[in-house]
């Protein structure tokens, strides 16, 4: 071989070694490049899971579209779970979701003392856990989100005894027992009512959050209690059943006030047949509780509450809400 032959083939030689090398590189930058946005997390990417207690409440629902409205902005993955308002079914709920490695769990409580078994294997299991709307007694989660519902209870208690003219009887529809919405609202009405000695409670029964129960339990405990002339229901869906319950009287003899701020509630604001209702924004409860769940996943500190205000809606200013 001659000098020209040789100098050619290693020239070749060394240029074959120069792309292999380039292209080994190459891999590894891709190889950087992937596994760093895999360990870190990144934008997106993530699965939560978010366990309600009933999706037949439109608050919710509104709860879970802005829930899903957040996780979507977000690239993550929402897993939406319905208890139909029973303790054991979301148990059994997060047990699974603990099971499947989710990123984090979102519970909306059926009972907020039976919670605390719920959240067990996902706390044990190290994922993080966000309470929205209700809380979970007897177990810290990472944080609550959460309306004041202790001031959105004496702001009801105020704008109905506004509305009756500072005297008369009422009557109270309590919601699901165990839950800490609504023994914080109860709390707060009944603190607030406390302002004005010439009104008196007359009776208290639970309606379990819902329009039929409301109708049933309004409808009885008017005709037991004929002279009442206020009625406070801890959520809208029960007032909406107490307005049906009083017929053409409602908004004339005798005054609603609900609390949520649904659809519904504010459309019956509107037409005056209920006097107001408490706005909650199930909405931004919802994408609050997503951004939390996000935070905790990313390992950020939170604060234990998180609250999301709420408004007084009446005739006033409901033109706003709608």
């Amino acid at each position: 071989m001659n000098s020209i032959t040789r100098r050619s083939l290693a020239l070749s030689l060394a240029g074959v070694l120069a792309l292999a090398t380039t292209a080994c590189n190459r891999g590894d930058d891709a190889a950087d490049d992937g596994a760093g946005a895999t360990s870190g997390g990144g934008e997106g990417g993530q699965t939560i899971t978010l366990a309600v207690s009933t999706l037949n409440n439109p608050f919710f629902i509104t709860l879970r579209d802005g829930a899903q409205e957040a996780a979507d902005a977000a690239g993550a993955t929402l897993e939406v779970v319905d208890a139909q308002n029973d303790a054991a079914t979301q148990q059994n709920q997060l047990a699974n979701a603990a099971t499947q490695g989710v990123d984090a769990v979102i519970i909306n409580p059926v009972d907020s003392e039976a919670a605390a078994a719920a959240v067990t294997p996902v706390l044990d299991g190290d994922i993080p856990v966000i309470a929205v709307d209700r809380s979970v007694e007897g177990k810290d989660v990472n944080s609550t989100v959460s309306s004041d519902n202790v001031a959105g209870g004496k702001q009801a208690a105020e704008a109905l005894a506004e509305a009756m003219g500072g005297k008369g009887k009422v009557i109270v529809l309590q919601g699901v027992a165990g839950t800490s919405a609504s023994r914080d609202r109860g709390k707060g009405f009944e603190e607030g009512i406390a302002a004005f000695p010439d009104i008196e409670v007359v009776a208290m029964q639970p309606a379990n959050f819902d329009r039929a129960q409301g109708l049933d339990v309004a409808t009885n405990l008017l005709e037991s209690n004929a002279d009442v002339t206020g009625i406070f229901a801890e959520n809208d869906e029960m007032a909406l059943g107490a307005l049906q319950a009083l017929g053409d009287r409602a908004g004339q003899d005798v005054f609603v006030v609900g609390f949520d701020g649904t659809e519904d509630g504010l459309k019956a604001v509107a037409d005056g047949t209920m006097v107001a209702t408490i706005a909650q924004q199930p909405a931004e409860l919802g994408k609050v509780a997503v951004e939390q769940a996000l935070k905790a996943i990313n390992g950020e500190e939170l604060p234990a509450q998180q609250p999301v205000e709420v408004v007084t809606v009446t005739e006033d200013n409901v033109a706003d809400f709608q």
